[in-house]
């Protein structure tokens, strides 16, 4: 006699997050973030920046939002389009599941601030779309510094280190 097959549904339930003192900690926060940009060269428009990172299973905490801030570059005033930003379980060209965000640049601080509206939990790989309106005017190496905030109240965030982007002169005829 063969043993019946019994098919269960695992719902998994939101991750609960380490709070002390009134701030929310993640107890293994993600480490790294991989930067993938398809448009290298100056001015080009339609470029998409995509930062990508996962967030471990050990994590105690959903991914609350991220902070990206430009450290490095000589362009310092080409624009971000908070409304175009855009996230997904995944990696850039294999995308999943659409997550809202809400995004704010900070033009003067060259800071751009994604909260994510429905945490992504631990265990998913997840790419922010960040989409200026064009690549900067002038080659350079441009630098962001990012962090991950976990979710929940007054979050303490965990550097991911630094998205390097080279930008070059395009070829002159």
């Amino acid at each position: 006699m063969l043993p019946a097959l019994v098919a269960l549904q695992v719902v998994a339930a939101p991750v609960q997050a380490l709070e002390l003192n009134g701030q929310t900690w993640f107890t293994r926060p993600p480490w790294k973030v991989d930067f993938t940009n398809y448009y290298a060269y100056v001015g080009q428009t339609g470029a998409t920046y995509y930062f990508t990172l996962t967030l471990p299973e050990e994590a105690g905490a959903g991914l609350g939002g991220l902070v990206i801030q430009q450290t490095r570059g000589v362009d310092r005033n080409f624009q971000f389009a908070p409304e175009r930003t855009k996230a997904f379980v995944g990696r850039p060209r294999r995308e999943g599941a659409s997550i809202p965000v809400q995004a704010q640049f900070d033009e003067t601080e060259r800071r751009v601030t994604v909260q994510f509206l429905q945490p992504p939990q631990p265990g998913q790989t997840i790419t922010l779309a960040l989409k200026p309106w064009n690549n900067p005017f002038q080659a350079d190496t441009y630098m962001f510094a990012v962090q991950a905030l976990p979710a929940g109240p007054k979050p303490v965030p965990a550097s991911l280190g630094f998205a390097t982007m080279p930008i070059f002169d395009g070829i002159r005829l």
